[in-house]
Formats: C-alpha cells, sequence, structure tokens
C-alpha cells in the first residue's frame, strides 16, 4: 500500500526590528579636507546577518553643507565607518538609516558642521577637542602632545590624522591650581617636558596666579603608548623677572606690563609664549616674549630672555637668574614660538603682539640660538585661514633642501562654521578643533 508524503509548509522567518548605534553623535569635518574623521555605525538584527543589513543617509537638513551623497560608509558587518566630503560651510543634521531584512528601519541623527577649505587641504589635519592649541612637543612614532591654553588639559594626537586625542593628562590637582595655567610653551629635554604659563594678566588686565606657572611632567615610553607623569612647579617667574628687569633699569618695563589693568597682548604688554633651552646647554633656557616689543624693545625688535639656572629652578625652587636680553630683527613681530632641533637649529615662529591679530603677518625665521646673531626669515605664512599660528611641533634638519615643518593654530577665536560663534564656546567637544598644517621652507 503506497502512503502519500505529508508536506509541512516553511514557516515564513520573522525578523526584529534593526538596531542603530553611532559612535559619536557629533562629527567635524572641512571642505576639500583629506582625511577627516569618521563615526563607526554598529548595526544588527535578530534573525539575520549583519552583513545583510543595508546603511544610508536618508535626509540632510542642509543640503548645501552635506547631502545624502556627500556621505559613504566603508565595511561590511556589524560596525561601518560613516564618512562625510563636505560641499560647504555650516551646520546639518544628518539622518543615519539601517534598513534590515524583512524592510524594517530604525534611525539615528548625526550632528555635522563643517569648516571652510583652508590653502593645502591634503597637507591639513584637524585636532579635534580643543581649539586653543597653544604649545607642542613630539613623543615620536608620529605622535605630539599638545597643549591648550584655556584648559591644563594636555592631550595626546597622531599627527598624521585628523581626529580626537589618544590620550589626556589634567595635572590641574597636581599644580594646585582650578584655573587655566595659560600654557603657550614648551620643550623636551631627555625625558622631561618642560611647560610654561603666559606669566601675564588676564585679557582684562587682572593678575591670575595660576598663569605664573611654570612646571615639568616625565614622558615614559613613546608614540600611541606614550605617557606623561607630573614632575614639579615653580610660580615666581613673573616675580623674578620683574625684579631683574628693575634693577636693570627698567629696561623691558615689566613692572608696568604686569600692573593692575595692563593686557598683556599689546606692544608694552607682558605675554610669554616661547621656551626652549640654549645652544647646547641642559641649564639655560630661553623665554621668548609675544610682548614687550616696540617702543619698550629698542628698534622695533622681538625679546628673548634667557633664564641661566632654568633646570635647578624646576628641580629645588631656587630663585631664577637671568642673562641679558637678546633682541631679534624678525620683521616688526614677536616670538609666538622658538624651537630647536638634536643639531641645534631654531626656528622662530613670529606673528603679532596684538590680540586680535588672525589677519596680521606670520613669519618662520630660523636662527642659531647665538645672542647677536640675526636670524634669517625662511616662509612667509598665509593669514586667510582661521586661527592663529602657534606651535612648532619639531624642528627638521634645517640644511636639507625642501625641508617641511608642522605647524598648529590656536583656532579659539575662530568662527569656524561661519555662524559667528567662536570655537573655544562651541557646546560640543567634537567641533572644536585646531588645525596642524605642513609648510615648506624656503
Amino acid at each position: 500500500m503506497l502512503v502519500a508524503a505529508l508536506t509541512v509548509p516553511a514557516q515564513a522567518v520573522t525578523y526584529g526590528t534593526p538596531t542603530i548605534a553611532l559612535s559619536a553623535s557629533y562629527l567635524s569635518g572641512a571642505v576639500g579636507a583629506t582625511g577627516d574623521p569618521v563615526v563607526d555605525v554598529t548595526v544588527g538584527q535578530s534573525g539575520a546577518d549583519a552583513s545583510a543589513l543595508t546603511v544610508s543617509v536618508s535626509a540632510s537638513s542642509r543640503t548645501s553643507v552635506a547631502a545624502a551623497g556627500d556621505v559613504t560608509f566603508t565595511g561590511a558587518g556589524a560596525v561601518r565607518q560613516l564618512a562625510v566630503a563636505a560641499r560647504g560651510r555650516g551646520y546639518t543634521n544628518l539622518t543615519v538609516k539601517v534598513t534590515g531584512l524583512g524592510g524594517k528601519t530604525a534611525t539615528r541623527t548625526l550632528s555635522y558642521a563643517a569648516s571652510a577649505a583652508v590653502q593645502n587641504p591634503a597637507d591639513a589635519r584637524y585636532l579635534t577637542g580643543s581649539a586653543d592649541a597653544s604649545a607642542a612637543v613630539d613623543v615620536g612614532g608620529g605622535y605630539a602632545v599638545v597643549a591648550d591654553d584655556e584648559s591644563n588639559v594636555l592631550r595626546l594626537y597622531d599627527r598624521s590624522r585628523s581626529g580626537a586625542p589618544v590620550r589626556t593628562w589634567d595635572f590641574s590637582s597636581q599644580l594646585g591650581v582650578s584655573k587655566e595655567v595659560d600654557i603657550e610653551g614648551a620643550t623636551r629635554i631627555g625625558n622631561t617636558i618642560y611647560w610654561t604659563g603666559s606669566l601675564g594678566n588676564n585679557k582684562d588686565g587682572e593678575y591670575k596666579a595660576p598663569r605664573n606657572t611654570v612646571f615639568t611632567t616625565t614622558v615614559s615610553g613613546s608614540g600611541a603608548s606614550a605617557q606623561l607623569a607630573y614632575g614639579r612647579s615653580y610660580k615666581k617667574l613673573r616675580e623674578d623677572l620683574v625684579a631683574w628687569d628693575k634693577a636693570n633699569g627698567n629696561r623691558y618695563g615689566f613692572a608696568a606690563g604686569t600692573a593692575q589693568g595692563e593686557a598683556p597682548k599689546q606692544i608694552d604688554g607682558f605675554n610669554v609664549e616661547g621656551l626652549e633651552f640654549a645652544p647646547g646647554s641642559t641649564s639655560t633656557a630661553y623665554l621668548g616674549f609675544r610682548a614687550p616689543l616696540a617702543p619698550v624693545v629698542p628698534g622695533g625688535k622681538a625679546l628673548v630672555v634667557p633664564v641661566t639656572n632654568f633646570d635647578q629652578v624646576l628641580a629645588s625652587g631656587a630663585k631664577a637668574t637671568f642673562g641679558a636680553g637678546v633682541e631679534l630683527d624678525l620683521g616688526g613681530l614677536s616670538v609666538r614660538d622658538i624651537r630647536k632641533n638634536a643639531a641645534g637649529q631654531y626656528l622662530i615662529l613670529a606673528g603679532s603682539w596684538a590680540a586680535d591679530d588672525n589677519s596680521d603677518p606670520y613669519a618662520l625665521y630660523q636662527w642659531d640660538g647665538v645672542p647677536g646673531h640675526a636670524p634669517v626669515k625662511r616662509a612667509d605664512l598665509p593669514t586667510t585661514d582661521p586661527g592663529g599660528w602657534e606651535a612648532i611641533v619639531e624642528v627638521p634638519d634645517l640644511t636639507v633642501a625642501g625641508a617641511r615643518v608642522q605647524l598648529i593654530t590656536d583656532s579659539g577665536s575662530a568662527d569656524l562654521y561661519g555662524d559667528g560663534t567662536e570655537a573655544k564656546d562651541l557646546t560640543h567637544a567634537e567641533w572644536k578643533k585646531a588645525r596642524a598644517a605642513w609648510f615648506t621652507l624656503g
């Protein structure tokens, strides 16, 4: 007897609602930029392989900044990378959508901000999380520690990429301060990094004790594995400088420049922005001044003051002693940073003493570090880009034709996105950024 086979109908697969998560809700880019930061998009759906899910941008609130077609996704599994090629300056909200099996969808909003195009965009990298970069020290492996003059946070960045810091350190508690030190200069000897505050009044001419701070950190490791440990601090260098200048006939007007009510960034103000050691020395350090300049300094020259026992000032709290002031012809500009390489070749980043100086000229000068020897201009720097040039990361071999140097801007007062908001006042850290750029020396 034949028994008929029983056919069981296949049950329809039921898929759950897909899920989507963004590694950040805010993202910054720049028009024409290379290697802008990306956001990770993590997707999933019960009953489905993540590789079968489709991720897209379904809407943009302002297509003149970035439209759906300007967004690309890479990766094929549960985690995709979202990148935006900005077409215009400003803000837009991008609706990021995952479409799962069975047609179900889920969305998240990415708030995106794009800054304007800059000169040589292929050489530009954007260091996000802070806009007020003020000093930088190379720690090997293509990484640098960058200071911020609006906080006491030191940030470790990959110099070759745009994006957030790899690691951060805040030494406020060890320094015994609750306000910013106004870090403006730094240099490294061996595994010790020396940092200096501006030593000047705040912008309203008020004395703020934390600004009169120099301190050290110790580096261990290098590159992405670099770590910093707090060393020691000294908080009387400003007073030592004023007393030294008084004893020498008030040649540089330090007492007047530090008086209550005197703003630091004026031609006869008082503001330190550079720090580097003298040739062949681990004890004498040069303080480079943004102010004062002419007429206080004869001939409109920039001022460098040697601290002849700087190592002992930090090691034991010894009162600072000084050598004769060094007056340098930087074409009417002042010192914004000063750095040297292992061969004793110095680069000086020169800029205006003025507070609002983004449109004023900047230049790079080569020097041998010897008082009485004149610096030589190696490059003029563009002034049309947002932010002021503020830090030299490291000095290349200046005898090599076509040597290139990486500089970083302080973009804190820049209107990055065209809405009138200064970068340092932006609500979201991901939208704050300084720019690092490479320049070829003539």
